[in-house]
């Protein structure tokens, strides 16, 4: 048989949702529906961003990336399950395949040290204000960001490759909608206890040590937010660190219940509405997290409508 030597497939089929046909339709229109939000809404922060002279600061250069990086995020797995979703076709190639592990891995890496670089900033403006712009230079932002998409990306150098050239005996059959590394690793015919020991050495560096780092930044701005006497000054610091601890809150709650779940059929289900939430609904959120939250994107955006880039008195 053709892969009982451990060859490699010339294309893998996604189970994806497959299992519920009844369902596939209206998953078809809602999830189009709100990718097609997702792009809008996440092009139209990088564009408000980039336009309004008001926006040319650090904390919209990190939401700058932060909304490309869920566009790419997005981009990268739900056009093919819109068209699994659309006929009785569930193939991908396996370039496809290993472009989409790829993409997956990297850019879930780069949000997460991204959330960290965000956390850091609002650390610096509530904690050390008067230095604020001082710290938080246009080279240190840069440098951060730049480091934050290498480290994403390496990491997944490392492990896409590992995970495909793991021996399948000839099962080409993915239980998910996307070529997600768990799924890939589940279909080895062989021992998979060193690349899942990697794969946590991995993780604590590009998941844990990040959320660690939030969490302590976020003490040393409650600590500071507690300090401030006036009820003004504290709203005003709430406000600058709301809505990023809102879109951390989504992110992290979401793979830490996804990644513990126990690794039985139902919790498999269960996953891949799980991930199908973290690929769609939490990027369709964020920039409405930022907006809603936001006098100063909401005053940008009617400024750019307008025709004028003065700001309004309020």
């Amino acid at each position: 048989m053709d892969g009982a030597n451990g060859s490699t497939p010339d294309h893998f089929i996604l189970l994806g949702f497959s299992h519920s046909p009844q369902l596939e339709r209206t998953l078809f229109v809602v999830i189009l529906i709100a990718y097609l939000l997702t792009i809008v809404g996440n092009a139209t922060i990088v564009l408000v961003s980039r336009l309004d002279p008001h926006l040319h600061t650090p904390m919209y250069f990190f939401l700058t990336h932060l909304s490309f990086l869920d566009l790419s995020f997005t981009t990268s797995s739900i056009p093919q399950l819109l068209y699994n979703l659309s006929g009785p076709d569930k193939t991908i190639s396996y370039a496809g395949c290993a472009v989409q592990l790829f993409l997956f891995l990297g850019l879930g890496g780069v949000e997460c040290l991204l959330l960290a670089v965000m956390a850091y900033d609002r650390f610096a403006a509530v904690c050390r204000p008067l230095r604020y712009s001082v710290i938080m230079g246009p080279g240190l932002c840069r440098g951060l960001v730049s480091v934050a998409w290498g480290c994403g990306m390496a990491n997944s150098l490392v492990m896409s490759p590992v995970t495909l050239r793991l021996p399948r005996c000839g099962h080409s059959q993915v239980d998910h909608f996307l070529c997600e590394m768990p799924a890939l690793i589940r279909m080895a015919c062989v021992s998979t206890a060193a690349v899942e020991g990697a794969v946590f050495v991995l993780a604590v560096g590009i998941v844990l040590s990040p959320l660690l780092f939030i969490l302590v930044s976020y003490g040393y701005i409650a600590g500071a937010v507690l300090r401030i006497r006036s009820s003004s000054g504290r709203q005003k610091a709430l406000n600058t660190c709301g809505s990023h601890l809102t879109v951390v809150s989504l992110f992290y709650g979401n793979i830490i219940y996804m990644y513990m779940q126990p690794g039985n059929s139902a919790s498999q289900d269960q996953g891949r509405f799980l991930t199908l939430f973290y690929n769609i609904v939490t990027p369709l959120l964020n920039p409405l997290i930022y907006t809603l939250r936001n006098k100063e994107v909401k005053g940008a955006l009617r400024r750019l409508l307008r025709g004028h880039s003065k700001p309004r008195k309020e």
